[in-house]
């Protein structure tokens, strides 16, 4: 028998072997296409990012909004200087709805400097949840069957039956997503120059509650200044977090960590530590990396947790557990 025959049969020999054992668990699956990067948020100090450098975190979200392009700056010297990134700035909710239009110029000019601070930071984006309705009948989170015009991303009914109890809800929700659209443009312009995306972010504000109204409403600005913050736990109540990711996919440039118990019933619960929840971690994690998400997971919550065992969770996250 040639040397060549003894080769082939050691190789068909090893894949067979290999194949069993992966199949028994003793060996690891192949890595995943995606990396991801481990956060926090807070403000970008110089014993803070020491800290959670030590604690094996990569970056940090910046929750100062009110920071000056001279205070971002100097915070990036920090940074840089730590081996950590400031990957993203918080400005959280602005009132894009307001009736008052002095509001909603109030909050696009604090919007602007939220953008040109990032920008110094180095970050690649600002989570801003544009505004929330609420104050009037609306469903409960497993009642919502939502019917809506997929040019305009209005809504035409929000859950089987008659809607004439929800009347208010739906022309509050589509005020809301035209006002939103209308802020939002204005700026696209600041973004472009600051070189940092507006991650909208829907956290609980009773709008853009299922994935497919979300993604139109993000998608209908046709702008890569314009993308999604997916916070993983704030969603759950309405559709698993797999199922938002898929339909949400390139569109994400952010996610938030958190998890969310739901009652044994499906109906209700309340936010827990990370991996003590009702989310599908494994499957959160192959979502991911199907559409392709390689960047940061920010821990938002989890207070109750040291920084060591925060850190911990993540990894346990990112290997698909």
């Amino acid at each position: 028998m040639s040397h060549l025959c003894h080769r082939r049969d050691f190789l068909a020999g090893s894949a067979a072997l290999g194949a069993g054992l992966l199949l028994a668990g003793r060996l690891p699956a192949a890595p995943y296409k995606t990396t991801l990067k481990k956060a926090l948020i807070g403000k970008p100090d110089e014993a803070t990012l020491t800290s959670w450098k030590a604690a094996g975190f990569d970056g940090i979200e910046s929750n100062d909004r009110k920071a000056s392009v001279a205070d971002a700056a100097a915070a990036r010297k920090t940074a840089e200087k730590n081996g950590m990134r400031i990957h993203s700035l918080l400005f959280g909710w602005a009132n894009f709805n307001s009736p008052e239009s002095s509001q909603v110029a109030d909050d696009i000019a604090a919007v602007e400097s939220s953008l040109k601070a990032a920008g110094a930071y180095g970050a690649g984006a600002v989570l801003l949840v544009p505004c929330k309705v609420g104050g009037m009948a609306m469903p409960e989170p497993w009642e919502f069957e939502i019917d809506f015009d997929e040019k305009t991303g209005l809504v035409k009914k929000v859950a089987a039956g008659d809607n004439a109890k929800y009347q208010e809800y739906i022309e509050a929700q589509n005020y809301a997503t035209k006002a939103s659209r209308k802020a939002v443009e204005k700026l696209i312009p600041v973004a472009e120059k600051a070189g940092v995306v507006i991650a909208l972010e829907n956290v609980w504000n009773n709008l853009w509650v299922k994935p497919a109204l979300f993604k139109t409403f993000v998608a209908s600005f046709d702008s890569p200044s314009v993308q999604a913050y997916f916070d993983i736990g704030n969603h759950v109540k309405y559709a698993p977090a797999e199922e938002w990711i898929r339909t949400l996919g390139k569109l994400i440039v952010k996610c938030h960590v958190k998890d969310f118990q739901l009652n044994p019933d499906g109906h209700g619960g309340k936010f827990v530590d990370i991996r003590d929840g009702s989310v599908d971690w494994p499957a959160v994690r192959q979502a991911l990396d199907d559409v392709g998400y390689s960047d940061f997971m920010t821990i938002e919550g989890s207070g109750g947790l040291s920084l060591e065992e925060k850190s911990k969770r993540l990894d346990l996250i990112f290997a698909g557990k």
